[in-house]
C-alpha cells in the first residue's frame, strides 16, 4: 500500500502547483528550500505528505507537516518558510473550503453540534493533528485520485467525508463559525471576497463595515483579530501579491502591474513592493525570469 506521500508524488508531475481532476484539489511539490518570504494564502485546507512548512505570521510561528494539518477559513497575506531538498521534496495537498458544503454538513449533525460557547472560537488559521481516521480519509481520496473514473466517481464523495471528519475533529470552531452567517468570521470572510474581486479599486473601510453591517471601530478591530492585519494594509498586499504574478507568470512591466492592480503611482508601487517583498519589482522580475 502505498504511502500518503507517495500518491502525493504520484500527482506531482512538476515543480510548484499541479491540477488534479478536482478542481477543489491540486498537489504542490517543492524540492529546494525558501528562505522566509511573503505569501498569500487561499482560504483552504493544507495536508502535507512529505517535509514541513512554516508560516508567520503577526508574532507566531505554525508549522505543518505529515502529523498534522493548516486551516485557513479565510484568504491570509502571510510569510512562508518551505523546508524542502532534492532528496526530499516537500509534497502537500490544498482542498478549497466550500462554505455552502460545510454548512450543509452542519445541518445534518444536528444535535451533534457544538454548543453556542463552543462556536465563539474564531480564527482566520490554526493547525489541526491528523488523527487515523483523517489520515485513512485522506489516503483514499489520494488513491482516487490516481485514475480519472475512480476521482469522477467517488472524489467529490471523497471530499464531502474528509470535510466530516475536519469538522468533527477537535478545535474546529472556526469551522462552524465560517458556515454561520452571523458570526464574526463568515462578516469578515464576506469582505475579504468583495476585496479580492475590487481590490483594483479603491475602498473605504467604511466601506467594507457597511457592507457586512458592522460599525468601523468594530469591523478594524476584528479584521485585524482574524488576519493579523489592519483593512488597508491586507488590501496593500494583495496587491502586492497580485502585482507579483502578474511580473513573474505574465512578465508585465513594472508600469503595467502597478496600474492592473489599482496603483497610480509607478514610483509608490516600486517603493511599497521592495518593502513587501525585498527586491525592487524591476530587479526581482529580473532575478525570477533568469531562474
Amino acid at each position: 500500500m502505498q504511502t500518503i506521500g507517495e500518491l502525493m508524488n504520484n500527482l506531482a508531475t512538476e515543480e510548484g502547483l499541479n491540477e488534479t481532476s478536482l478542481s477543489r484539489i491540486k498537489i504542490f511539490k517543492a524540492s529546494a528550500y525558501s528562505p522566509r518570504g511573503p505569501l498569500c494564502y487561499k482560504q483552504g485546507v493544507l495536508f502535507v505528505g512529505q517535509g514541513s512548512k512554516r508560516v508567520y505570521l503577526d508574532d507566531k510561528i505554525y508549522e505543518y507537516n505529515p502529523e498534522n494539518y493548516l486551516v485557513l477559513t479565510v484568504p491570509i497575506p502571510a510569510e512562508c518558510e518551505t523546508c524542502a531538498t532534492t532528496q526530499k521534496p516537500v509534497l502537500l495537498m490544498m482542498v478549497d473550503i466550500d462554505v455552502q458544503q460545510l454548512n450543509h454538513i452542519i445541518i445534518q449533525l444536528g444535535d451533534q453540534r457544538p454548543p453556542p460557547s463552543y462556536a465563539k472560537e474564531q480564527q482566520g488559521l490554526f493547525l489541526g493533528r491528523r488523527s487515523s481516521t483523517i489520515n485513512e480519509t485522506l489516503r483514499r481520496l489520494l488513491q482516487a485520485l490516481q485514475t480519472p473514473l475512480e476521482s469522477h466517481i467517488l472524489g467529490e464523495a471523497l471530499i464531502q467525508e474528509l470535510m466530516f471528519r475536519l469538522i468533527c475533529a477537535e478545535g474546529a470552531a472556526s469551522l462552524y463559525a465560517l458556515a454561520s452567517n452571523n458570526s464574526r468570521l463568515s462578516q469578515i470572510d464576506r469582505a475579504l471576497k468583495f476585496i479580492d474581486t475590487h481590490y483594483q479599486q479603491g475602498i473605504a473601510v467604511e466601506q467594507l463595515s457597511q457592507l457586512v453591517n458592522m460599525s468601523p471601530s468594530v469591523f478594524h478591530r476584528v479584521f485585524k483579530e482574524i488576519t493579523a492585519s489592519t483593512p488597508i494594509q491586507y488590501i496593500k498586499k494583495i496587491r502586492l501579491s497580485r502585482a507579483h504574478s502578474l511580473l513573474i507568470g505574465q512578465r508585465m512591466r513594472v508600469s503595467e502591474a502597478a496600474a492592473e492592480v489599482g496603483y497610480e503611482s509607478s514610483t509608490q508601487f516600486s517603493r511599497e513592493f521592495k518593502r513587501y517583498f525585498g527586491n525592487s519589482p524591476s530587479d526581482y522580475s529580473k532575478t525570477k525570469r533568469a531562474e
